[in-house]
């Protein structure tokens, strides 16, 4: 029974990151200054507070600078947008990121939309979307951009491949398509609503699958010889009198293993990731903010 390769993100984001820590003193040199960014976190709650913490150690470990601004949960939505303005005529900052889910009774979409698109290095912004549809240099969201290089790593010239990207959320399944698409694949976003799902999975050389339900995408949906992306991460119930549910992805990983080409873990597979591509993203923002050109192999 064959088994697949298995993409290894961890080790892709650690190389990634190398380069990144590597370009910032070239970066340093010709600005005057080492890139900056701003993690701005409203609330208290505990998995974001985690996530703020390590993206402000992969930024420090970088070489770059770190800025963690941080508002109580009662905080009104003037005072987020008001924080975010002065973040953007911040000439230390070049990337700002504002962490979600916000507190409930705040517009996430009018909080993401006070950012500068030129300082938007999660590509959440109108303009950001709008840029990446059109094909225009800006920022892009950082999962779908490391799935692109997880892509491109294994399999090179991405032309003429037939992609089927599973879900269209406007932070992963949407912008992957977009990159998709400017890789020159034929591309098709599939979703709940999709006829005979399966059929339309079962066509594809590359399969992206951000949904968010445990394990959806079973061995049979896959074709033989595909490369399989699993941007799901979900936790399972406990068992066994566990202490926590194991965590899983979107994909039947032991049963797609015996039919794909390649397929990425969960955990250890795009997770790692989205860091790295946020580093990349805020090393980009920095190159074009300071008008120097972007940094080359990035």
């Amino acid at each position: 029974m064959t088994t697949a390769e298995v993409i290894d993100g961890k080790a892709f984001a650690a190389g990634l990151r190398a380069r990144i820590a590597d370009a910032v003193p070239a970066f340093a040199a010709a600005a005057g200054r080492v890139p900056g960014l701003a993690v701005v976190l409203v609330g208290d709650d505990p998995a974001s507070a985690v996530y703020v913490g390590s993206k402000g150690k992969a930024t420090v470990a970088a070489g770059m600078a770190s800025f963690e601004h941080r508002l109580p949960a009662s905080a009104a939505q003037d005072e987020v947008e008001a924080l975010l303005r002065q973040l953007n005529a911040d000439d230390s900052v070049d990337g700002i990121l504002l962490q979600l889910p916000l507190p409930g009774h705040l517009d996430e979409q009018a909080a993401v939309a006070t950012i500068h698109p030129d300082k938007d290095v999660d590509g959440l912004t109108p303009v950001s979307a709008g840029r990446l549809a059109l094909g225009i240099a800006g920022m892009v969201p950082c999962t779908p951009y490391g799935c692109l290089l997880l892509l491109q790593d294994r399999l090179g010239d991405l032309s003429g491949k037939d992609a089927v990207v599973i879900g269209r959320s406007i932070l992963v399944g949407k912008p992957m398509a977009a990159l998709l698409l400017g890789a020159n694949c034929t591309v098709t976003i599939a979703h709940s609503r999709t006829k005979d799902l399966a059929d339309v999975v079962r066509r594809a050389d590359i399969v992206v699958a951000a949904v968010g339900r445990p394990e959806m995408v079973k061995a049979d949906w896959i074709k033989p010889g595909a490369t399989v992306i699993d941007v799901g991460i979900n936790r399972l119930p406990p068992a066994d009198g566990a202490a926590k549910g194991r965590l899983v992805g979107d994909v039947d990983y032991a049963g797609a293993a015996t039919v794909a080409a390649a397929v990425t873990p969960v955990p250890g597979g795009v997770g790692p990731m989205t860091i790295a591509c946020l580093l990349r993203n805020t090393l980009v923002a920095a190159h074009r903010r300071a008008g120097l050109a972007d940094p080359e192999g990035f």
